[in-house]
């Protein structure tokens, strides 16, 4: 009898599992929507409630979601997801558990670039959206179903005959400005028409002094249309009180918008894979700025700030650019130094996905909870969300970006892994070339000869050191090589929040720029 039992046992699980395997997704989209045959990606969102969209809870509640790539289909021709098809956070379709779900299918599109390297790439074209493929206008997407999913040889299909609209971008106020360029030098790298652009913060009594010109503060970050420090026009707006108040410093305050086919934001240097975006924001759209704005045109009176991706940007951009600019205040940035890349050492890890030890291996933690150290991602589940986002470094996440700004191009074009995506495996060539180009630690170590001089008093960093992402470590090996610097001392500062986690600063965003004025105040060229 207990043979028996053991038997059937096994019998209903093979049972279940061709069953849960058997479902079928098609998705597919109508003439209506368009007739030319479309390249892209497909996803099917899984969700629990409707309370949303299915499609807007996708990476805000670690919502499950699957991906497949699809190249020149008809309309009207179905795109399948089954169950080969990788998932996150659930990774196959049969180990969802069964029951009633909101679906929908989303058709993130790709556009053909003919680089002017002489690589073609299909990559998502950004809309003004900031690389969203959930709501990038163009794409699109299906009504939300209620289904149930487990049932036996089931096939669900789904129409994505719905069309994201245009970005609203908000109307300009005596406060904001706006301005959009198309920019010469990224359009050529691309071989597609590329758009920069920047939203302007003007200070009490810019229109009621026409010949005042006014020092600049530029905060780096992830795109947005929103003004700087969060300014918003209501009585309500902490900063907005601030900002308009009698004897609060008079600077203009701007945010750029720079996202490439990659990412929501370049990260603002010049790169083999994302193309020459320092330039075209230092030759293109800062001149045109100060053009249509009375900015003081000096190094002196251009200041930078900016926190996590915006604060590596602040930093990189003042060193690699140290006349331009005068002082950077980087909160809790991105890894300055390549020892610990969100829990990866690319000088040692054979692996990124585990540490090896001499007798045993543990999980790398890529994300951990500030308030108490517990992990909350490792590698390898942030690196199959991004697999599952895009392939080819197509997923708009945080490590792919990192590998097209900080690496060379593979010999398909698309820019060659730090790692292997799906092992783990490290490249030591990829690692070499970051730490030749973009280590900043590494860069300034190596250089402080000749760019030290010109960065005196202008390197300061915050950071808490609980960050969420490990960042904290790279800022800790960034100090160590720049308090023991002479000929000239650095002569900067590093502050920690000793619980501080990703976000933490020290001073509120109008104490900041009064910190920043007064460092504007003691190194004007006439004291």
């Amino acid at each position: 009898m207990k043979s028996k039992l053991l038997r059937l046992t096994f019998l209903l699980l093979i049972l279940g599992f061709f069953s849960a395997s058997a479902q079928v997704f098609k998705m597919a989209f109508p003439a209506s929507v368009g007739e030319q045959p479309l390249t892209g990606r497909m996803f099917l969102i899984v969700a629990k409630t409707d309370t949303i969209e299915p499609r807007m809870q996708v990476g805000r509640y670690g919502t499950q979601f699957f991906g497949v790539d699809f190249e020149k289909v008809k309309p009207g021709k179905d795109i399948i997801i089954d169950g080969t098809t990788l998932g996150y956070p659930i990774n196959a379709l049969k180990d969802i558990p069964p029951g009633d779900y909101y679906i929908q299918a989303v058709l993130n599109k790709y556009t053909e670039f003919k680089r002017s390297d002489g690589h073609t790439l299909w990559m998502h074209m950004d809309q003004w959206e900031g690389q969203d493929w959930r709501r990038s206008p163009g794409n699109l997407y299906s009504k939300v179903q209620k289904v149930t999913i487990g049932k036996p040889s089931q096939t669900i299909s789904l129409t994505t005959d719905q069309v994201m609209p245009p970005v609203e971008v908000p109307a300009d106020t005596k406060w904001v400005k706006r301005i959009k360029i198309k920019s010469e030098k990224l359009s050529k790298f691309w071989g597609q028409p590329i758009y920069i652009g920047a939203t302007i913060l003007l200070p009490k009594g810019y229109d009621e002094n026409p010949g005042k010109h006014y020092p600049t503060i530029y905060q780096e970050g992830h795109f947005s249309l929103a003004p700087a420090f969060r300014f918003k026009d209501d009585l309500n707006n902490s900063f907005y009180k601030e900002w308009t108040s009698d004897g609060f410093p008079e600077v203009i305050a701007i945010t750029l918008q720079h996202p490439s086919p990659y990412f929501d934001d370049s990260y603002a240097v010049n790169t083999v894979n994302n193309g020459p975006y320092g330039d075209a924001i230092q030759e293109e759209l800062i001149p045109e700025i100060e053009k249509q704005f009375r900015c003081i045109k000096e190094g002196w009176a251009r200041l930078l700030t900016g926190g996590s991706t915006g604060g590596w940007e602040s930093f990189a951009v003042q060193v690699f650019y140290p006349d331009f600019y005068g002082g950077t205040w980087s909160l809790y940035p991105d890894p300055l130094d390549f020892h610990n890349v969100e829990g990866i050492n690319i000088y040692e890890d054979k692996n990124a996905f585990y540490k090896q030890y001499e007798w045993y291996r543990t999980p790398t933690i890529n994300t951990r909870f500030s308030t108490t150290g517990d992990p909350r991602l490792t590698s390898e589940q942030r690196n199959t969300l991004e697999i599952v986002n895009g392939t080819k470094g197509r997923s708009g996440g945080q490590l792919d970006i990192w590998s097209a700004v900080f690496g060379p191009v593979g010999d398909d074009g698309y820019f060659k892994p730090l790692f292997d995506k799906t092992t783990g495996a490290m490249d030591t060539s990829v690692a070499r070339y970051w730490k030749e180009n973009f280590d900043m630690r590494y860069y300034l170590q190596k250089n402080w000869a000749a760019v030290g001089p010109k960065l005196v008093g202008k390197l300061n960093v915050f950071c808490g050191r609980m960050d969420d992402f490990f960042l904290n470590f790279g800022v800790y090996r960034m100090e160590d090589f720049l308090t023991k610097t002479t000929n000239p001392y650095y002569d900067g500062s590093f502050t920690y929040g000793e619980r501080g986690g990703h976000g933490w600063q020290p001073y509120s965003n109008g104490q900041l720029i009064k910190v920043m004025v007064e460092h504007m105040k003691k190194y004007h060229p006439g004291n």
